[in-house]
């Protein structure tokens, strides 16, 4: 399947989610930043840089602790998990000095992980594609859309959605993005 939307497509989506201060062009780099990278903190991190968002372009994850979601049967099978399988959870918010860039849902397979992953995304706010980052993992795209899908902030641009693999092609993330108007405003 092809997810290259149109730039006729990316015009439309920018002015139905409300992107009045962002040019269709605009969109499209940053739709291809994401898409050149297969971790979404490489993509965040360049963008931040690139667009003069924050000077460092450092992008920490505020984790919220105290959510889990269980992850249905699609997500189960995506992952390769067994039945009754551990999975982990985190819902994250990717900042750049402070600017939310991004929200997102990550399920993951801590038996696919070393100890001393799981430690760190138990334990910190470093992003997911950083720990992992080792693995040499890609990222296979599942799908994408202009706007948010249920679940995503009112003020997402672009949602995606992707099965991060290790280089042996274990599965070991399903991830949902939501990308915010917060990409096209320098600061």
């Amino acid at each position: 399947m092809d997810l290259r939307p149109s730039l006729a497509v990316i015009a439309v989506a920018a002015s139905s989610t409300g992107l009045a201060g962002c040019a269709p062009a605009q969109l499209h780099r940053f739709q291809q930043t994401l898409r050149a990278r297969d971790s979404a903190t490489a993509a965040l991190t360049e963008w931040c840089r690139a667009e003069g968002i924050a000077p460092q372009g450092e992008i920490r994850a505020l984790v919220d602790r105290a959510a889990f979601e269980e992850p249905d049967g699609e997500t189960r099978a995506l992952l390769g998990l067994a039945p009754g399988q551990r999975v982990g959870f985190r819902h994250v918010r990717l900042a750049c000095d402070g600017v939310v860039l991004s929200e997102a849902k990550n399920w993951y397979v801590p038996d696919a992980l070393t100890p001393e992953m799981n430690r760190i995304l138990e334990t910190t706010d470093a992003p997911f594609g950083k720990v992992v980052a080792g693995l040499g993992f890609h990222r296979e795209r599942l799908s994408e859309s202009a706007g948010g899908w249920p679940g995503c902030p009112k003020d997402t641009v672009l949602s995606h959605r992707g099965l991060l693999r290790r280089a042996d092609g274990t599965a070991i993330s399903l991830v949902i993005e939501c990308y915010t108007k917060a990409n096209f405003k320098k600061g």
